[in-house]
């Protein structure tokens, strides 16, 4: 069972005589883990969640990046995530499991597939330097069934730039501020917009930015309501939440 649709799936189709309760049994009993000695690959995880398991590839071997990808696909999982992969790492993976690279943000995409477009996040930047945090978070919240919309190099430092794009910001059922420098952006965001914006600080910036720390401090004084703030460089914690808000009327209303 890859996610909890699939498991309502079959429950309806017990409900209307088409699959027989034990069969339906012994999928649901299927074992909720697979210890690969190197990694215990949750298959239960979209289940209770809602989404795949998401696989860290930094500090992975290419085999065990590969092994772990293997088995969620063979037990029937479509568009892993796996985040923060190196390129060589990529080249060697790519070989043996069908994936989609993507350079930018460092993401690939195992057994891609299918998937819904629900909703509207923007994901907005401070300037280009922060795309490769941005991208991480859109491609998330793109593999996990949303419409992600992109607004790259729109930060205070020219301000017409964001206010020519408030009819896309108003629009949006969350959006994700990126900005490294002094992280300003998700303060004239949250000012602007009805919405909960989730604030990622970059480590984009000179000396005096310590790594994104002061980017990071800004964001948690904003003075605007609604503002919530991810780690720094956490482009796929900013993406998983923004999804998991997007599409919280859509649970209820299923």
């Amino acid at each position: 069972m890859d996610n909890k649709q699939d498991i309502l799936q079959l429950l309806r189709q017990v409900s209307k005589g088409v699959v027989a309760p034990e069969a339906a049994l012994l999928k649901l009993k299927e074992a909720p883990f697979e210890d690969l000695g190197y990694a215990k690959v949750d298959f239960h995880r979209g289940v209770r969640q809602g989404a795949a398991e998401v696989i860290y590839g930094a500090g992975k071997t290419p085999e065990q990046i590969a092994g772990i990808a293997r088995a969620m696909g063979e037990r029937g999982c479509h568009n892993v995530l796996i985040t923060r992969m190196a390129p060589e790492a990529a080249k060697q993976v790519g070989v043996s499991i069908p994936m989609e690279y993507h350079p930018i943000p460092k993401l690939a995409i195992a057994y891609p597939g299918e998937r819904a477009d629900r909703g509207n996040i923007v994901v907005a930047t401070g300037g280009t330097s922060d795309m490769a945090v941005a991208e991480e978070a859109a491609f998330t919240a793109e593999v996990m069934g949303n419409h992600v919309t992109r607004l790259y190099d729109v930060g205070v430092a020219g301000l017409h730039r964001l206010l020519s794009n408030l009819d896309v910001l108003m629009s949006a059922r969350c959006v994700v501020a990126v900005a490294g420098m002094e992280g300003a952006l998700a303060s004239v965001i949250g000012g602007l917009v009805d919405c909960p914006v989730i604030a990622v600080p970059t480590s984009v910036g000179y000396g005096a930015s310590f790594g994104g720390l002061a980017a990071l401090l800004s964001m948690l004084n904003s003075c605007a309501s609604g503002c919530s703030v991810v780690n720094i460089d956490n482009g796929f914690g900013a993406g998983f939440l923004a999804s998991r808000i997007n599409q919280m009327e859509g649970i209820k209303e299923e």
